[in-house]
């Protein structure tokens, strides 16, 4: 019985997923990178400084009134302020202990500050602060005002900031992600790119194709090798990008951070997707114009040297200047655009409607991509010695 087209592809993309999944290199290689990404998570949840000067003050009772404000300019320092309310002795105690950073006793606003040896300069600014907003408050009662309405007035009153240079403070975080999705994706292409072109000489060399051809058409074995490395690298991909986004909610990473590590790595996921089904095209039907493995470097750098320009640019400029017209242009390009909007969209620079319409023009460009790989690929698969020319494998009637 002879089977249909998409039996004959399922068929061939079958055993090139079960190939490529249980060998040693897909393992070992998404391996290291899950244990790298776990990894580098961990060193920064258990070894990275906190970011905050981390204080205990005790409080006598004739100045426990001002704790709370103590904390409160605290975070606003970033110190953090952890105050414990005890009696003089006790408390001249614990600061020679070490336990406790200083101590506090009033009245206020006159209180004495006890230090061990020297008061942290964070610190002294807080306590002066507070101090100063208790005898402020004592002459606004005196003068008849209201002390909190003062104090809220104050507090509301900051200045407007306006850029001439329109300049934008970027999340590190996203900064980190649009770096690190634009490497991954290099690297997934690039690795994935090669194993359809080795592959496809190797059947070729081997003679195998010449079996395999004889109860299919070329175009349908070319699709299958490249359905089933497709599927290969999404499952890579897609085991990183769970390891990313579990370790940054695992170990808390982004909890001051506006970054969507979800969206970003689905979006990685998608341009991987889109960029694998352009590029392995392409390379697999290059890879069909020789014979032997030595030459597979030959005929795909010019698609390699391709790749090489947008992820440059991707890494070394898009990160810092997303809104950039070089970058937006270039995401925009079918074969570039999977290098760099995947590091607009973790920088939050593009817009949804702005990635569907990149995403359309790749789209757009693929059905073109399916025929000329097609034709390149059947042209030249049988044909063994010498390269073949991209002339005689469009001119071939194979």
């Amino acid at each position: 019985m002879k089977q249909s087209a998409w039996s004959m592809i399922a068929l061939v993309a079958s055993r090139e997923i079960r190939t490529r999944i249980y060998s040693k290199v897909f393992v070992l290689t998404s391996g290291l990178f899950v244990l790298a990404i776990v990894g580098g998570g961990a060193f920064f949840h258990f070894f990275a400084p906190d970011g905050q000067n981390e204080q205990t003050v005790g409080v006598t009772s004739e100045v426990a009134a001002i704790a709370p404000t103590l904390e409160t300019v605290g975070d606003g320092m970033d110190a953090s302020i952890t105050t414990r309310e005890v009696s003089r002795d006790d408390g001249e105690s614990q600061v020679a202990d070490g336990d406790l950073d200083a101590l506090i006793d009033g009245p206020l606003p006159n209180v004495e500050v006890v230090v061990d040896d020297e008061l942290d300069s964070t610190l002294r600014t807080v306590i002066t602060t507070v101090v100063q907003q208790e005898a402020l408050g004592e002459q606004i009662s005196a003068l008849g005002g209201d002390p909190a309405e003062v104090a809220q007035q104050v507090a509301g009153a900051e200045p407007d900031v306006i850029s001439l240079d329109g300049g934008e403070d970027r999340d590190p975080a996203q900064i980190i992600a649009g770096f690190v999705s634009g490497i991954l994706i290099f690297i997934a292409l690039m690795g994935g790119g090669q194993r359809v072109a080795q592959g496809v000489v190797e059947e070729k060399a081997s003679r195998v194709v010449e079996l395999l051809l004889a109860t299919m058409r070329p175009w349908q074995l070319m699709a299958g090798k490249v359905l089933g490395n497709i599927v290969v690298g999404v499952l890579e991909v897609g085991i990183i990008a769970a390891a990313a986004v579990g370790t940054a909610w695992g170990f808390d990473l982004l909890d001051t951070s506006s970054l969507a590590v979800g969206t970003v790595a689905l979006w990685v996921l998608v341009w991987f997707l889109v960029g694998f089904v352009m590029y392995a095209l392409v390379l697999a039907s290059l890879a069909a114009l020789v014979s032997r493995q030595e030459d597979v470097g030959s005929v795909i750098s010019p698609v390699i040297g391709i790749m090489m320009v947008p992820y440059v640019i991707g890494v070394s400029i898009a990160p810092w200047d997303p809104e950039s017209t070089l970058v937006e242009v270039l995401s925009y390009i079918p074969f570039c655009s999977p290098f760099i909007m995947p590091i607009r969209i973790a920088l939050g620079t593009a817009s949804t409607p702005e990635v569907l319409v990149s995403i359309g023009f790749s789209v757009v460009l693929i059905p073109l991509l399916i025929w000329l790989a097609g034709r390149i690929y059947s042209g030249a698969i049988l044909r063994t010695g010498a390269r073949v020319s991209l002339r005689q494998a469009l001119k071939s009637d194979t």
